[in-house]
């Protein structure tokens, strides 16, 4: 590799005024998907705006360390590779669920046990990756995508428990932002598509400036500068919640995978080493730990940017660390979070409805990658229809004991995951099933 470096080489110094716009733009194209799991959740969870400031500091902060621990690695942990990460959405339906019936100090020590569990796996990937077949990965992320579209269907309406929940400016703003999002994807072309989140989170956001819903009060006496807030929430470990929240780790480790997999193969047009995998893993468990020290829920490898990297051939580590500064840098500044706490629900549901949606298309195009045999057919109708009818009646769990109530009655994920790892491990492959 040359010293200096380019944008489309791994490694080398990229000159300032070429990182900057291009660790920028990885920034933009995931900023919105970065906070808005972290919005959500302070709304459901009752939490008041300025803690949510606060937390929005957080997140901002941790996705920047997260993403320098994966481009620079300490020890095993981090892949090395140019991957972006930020706050997961693959656990906001389980934290709404833990956060509103036993507190955000109960979902916060499952997130710090559950970090450490996918850490230390991460460490010793070779030695389980296995059991995660293809299959078994894209029908965990199909339930997560059917999991979350409820969640964007109540912010588009207000979000739940709002006073004017599916009133008609909540319908108007839902829809701007929607159409915002979906124009700019159909008809956009190069980064302007990449940002199509973003550009419908900033036309719907004006509109409800317009609409007289966003109140800005919380900016009155808000200082320059802030240092982020350790434990916000004083932990609580309970054994329910925390094998629920490890369940849903393990489903972002394949998650991981996938990306890193993805990364190697679309941008750097090679097989993805062990080595990476397991680091990229690491960090994403240790990483989240920190995140839940922090207030956070965990944090994973976004999809979007991976795109981007693909797209792009942006790929050069110091560009992309440029951008993960700009992360950290603009947490030190709490206006920056309390503004994005004035974002009305309906915007964020104009725009997480799309998200959602992708990731549940992300899950189809998976399963169309791991071949629609007789096999396969069965592990995904039946984890899928078993993990989302069963959740939807969860009286149906009434005879178990409280701790499988906690894990599985409401989490849809967890139960998919379990009876798809089952059912592959030891449903007869191919060959013995056209025999019976």
């Amino acid at each position: 590799m040359k010293a200096t470096g380019s944008i489309y080489e791994l490694d080398g110094r990229v000159p300032l005024l070429k990182a900057v716009p291009f660790g920028l733009q990885h920034v933009l194209a995931m900023f919105v998907s970065n906070i808005t799991p972290i919005i959500i959740l302070a709304g459901a969870a009752g939490i008041d705006s300025g803690l949510g400031a606060v937390l929005i500091q957080n997140c901002m902060i941790i996705a920047g360390i997260g993403t320098l621990v994966q481009l620079y690695p300490l020890w095993k942990v981090g892949s090395r590779l140019p991957i972006v990460m930020g706050i997961s959405f693959t656990f906001l339906s389980a934290s709404i669920g833990i956060a509103a019936s036993q507190g955000m100090g109960t979902l916060m020590g499952a997130v710090i046990i559950g970090g450490l569990v996918e850490g230390v796996l991460g460490l010793f990937a070779k030695y389980w990756t296995k059991i995660i077949a293809p299959v078994v990965a894209a029908t965990v992320v199909t339930a997560i995508g059917f999991s979350l579209l409820p969640i964007g269907a109540n912010s588009f309406a207000g979000g739940m428990g709002a006073a004017d929940f599916g009133s008609q400016q909540n319908w108007i703003v839902g829809l701007v932002t929607l159409l915002a999002c979906l124009l700019t994807q159909v008809f956009g072309r190069g980064l302007l598509r990449s940002l199509s989140v973003l550009v419908g989170l900033v036309l719907g956001y004006i509109v409800a400036i317009c609409m007289g819903m966003v109140d800005f009060s919380a900016l009155n006496g808000i200082g320059l500068v802030s240092l982020p807030k350790v434990l916000p929430f004083t932990p609580e470990f309970h054994l329910g919640p925390i094998l629920a929240i490890v369940c849903i780790y393990l489903v972002s480790a394949t998650e991981t995978i996938g990306d890193s997999s993805a990364l190697c193969s679309g941008a750097l047009n090679r097989n993805i080493t062990p080595k990476e995998m397991g680091g990229a893993v690491a960090c994403d468990g240790f990483v989240s730990t920190l995140s839940g020290i922090f207030g956070c829920t965990p944090i994973t490898s976004f999809s979007q940017n991976v795109g981007l990297a693909s797209m792009s051939k942006v790929v050069n580590r110091s560009a992309i660390a440029t951008g993960a500064i700009i992360m950290i840098l603009g947490g030190l500044f709490p206006a920056v979070g309390t503004i994005l706490t004035t974002i009305p629900q309906p915007v964020l549901g104009g725009c997480t409805i799309m998200m959602f949606g992708s990731i549940l298309f992300a899950g189809f195009g998976m399963m169309a990658k791991a071949g629609f045999s007789q096999r396969n057919m069965v592990i995904v109708s039946l984890s899928l229809s078993i993990g989302l009818g069963f959740t939807q009646a969860t009286g149906l769990f009434g005879i178990f004991p409280k701790i499988i109530q906690t894990i599985f009655a409401e989490n849809c994920v967890a139960v998919v995951f379990l009876l798809a790892v089952i059912l592959n491990l030891f449903l007869p492959k191919e060959k013995e099933m056209e025999k019976m």
